[in-house]
């Protein structure tokens, strides 16, 4: 019996937070290691059947980085990045939105599977329509967003659907490749969502790089800002943060990094007051 009390303790405590995002367009960008471990995966993907069950909106744009450097290992072809970008031919590109296609129809299975509901999106759908990048010269074919199939993704979820978004955007027949990171926080900012959660490998942001004891909990916008500046974000972490400074200038209500391992990452970072990674806010 008292088992049973606690868990219903636990429901009513996350009832004020699907009271106050019931029908809110969540978007989270799930990759890194972590798509690579099937028990990792599943968690996340229950927490996302979860929050569509309970109301929610949510929208899954993910990445496939490992599964990408392995597939252009085999060719034996270097992977090279730029900033956190992968530098992009035009074989690369190729390889690049098979294996993120492979990836897309995996989660959707897997979402369904788990008696969700769930659309792939890929490049062949032309929900996101991209344009080279500033750094095109050093960089190839990377692109950025210049836009989204808003009305097309805001019809899966009127339908209850969770849209499953790679990040291969399209323009004049060419495809790029577009960090995921940066094609999440479009993504948001353009469906208006309440959050976008960023899932990593790592806690959140740390003060002293694998020190899990100087997790950053909160930052402002300027507090990020200056850690990029000093160096304190580097290498992978560097696309994330931007990402959530431009989706929080852009209108998006509040951004999170957090890491996609720990047990239904999700669902404590969302309905928790603590949460457990890195909230940046305005």
């Amino acid at each position: 019996m008292h088992e049973s009390i606690r868990k219903a303790d636990i429901l009513i405590e996350a009832l004020p937070y699907i009271q106050a995002f019931g029908g809110k367009v969540i978007v989270v960008k799930y990759g890194g290691s972590a798509l690579d471990d099937s028990r990792v995966v599943r968690g996340i993907l229950q927490d996302l059947v979860f929050l569509s069950t309970v109301g929610l909106r949510p929208i899954l744009l993910h990445g496939g980085g490992r599964l990408i450097s392995r597939r252009l290992a085999s060719a034996g072809r270097a992977s090279t990045f730029v900033e956190g970008m992968r530098v992009t031919d035009r074989h690369t590109v190729k390889v690049v939105n098979e294996a993120l296609e492979e990836v897309n129809r995996t989660l959707v299975t897997e979402i369904r599977t788990l008696r969700g509901r769930a659309s792939g999106l890929t490049a062949r759908h032309r929900v996101l329509v991209a344009e080279p990048h500033p750094k095109a010269r050093r960089l190839g074919l990377v692109g950025r967003v210049r836009g989204v199939a808003e009305a097309r993704i805001r019809r899966l979820l009127d339908g209850g659907l969770i849209p499953v978004v790679s990040p291969v955007g399209a323009a004049n027949g060419q495809l790029y490749n577009i960090n995921a990171d940066e094609a999440a926080w479009v993504v948001a900012a353009r469906l208006r969502a309440e959050k976008l959660v960023l899932l990593t490998d790592v806690r959140g942001i740390l003060r002293q790089p694998g020190r899990v004891e100087s997790l950053l909990p909160t930052l402002t916008i300027a507090e990020a800002k200056q850690l990029l500046k000093a160096g304190v974000i580097q290498e992978g972490m560097i696309p994330k943060v931007r990402a959530c400074v431009q989706a929080l200038q852009s209108g998006v209500k509040k951004t999170h990094i957090i890491e996609a391992a720990l047990p239904h990452a999700l669902l404590l970072e969302i309905f928790t007051t603590r949460g457990i990674g890195t909230e940046i806010v305005r």
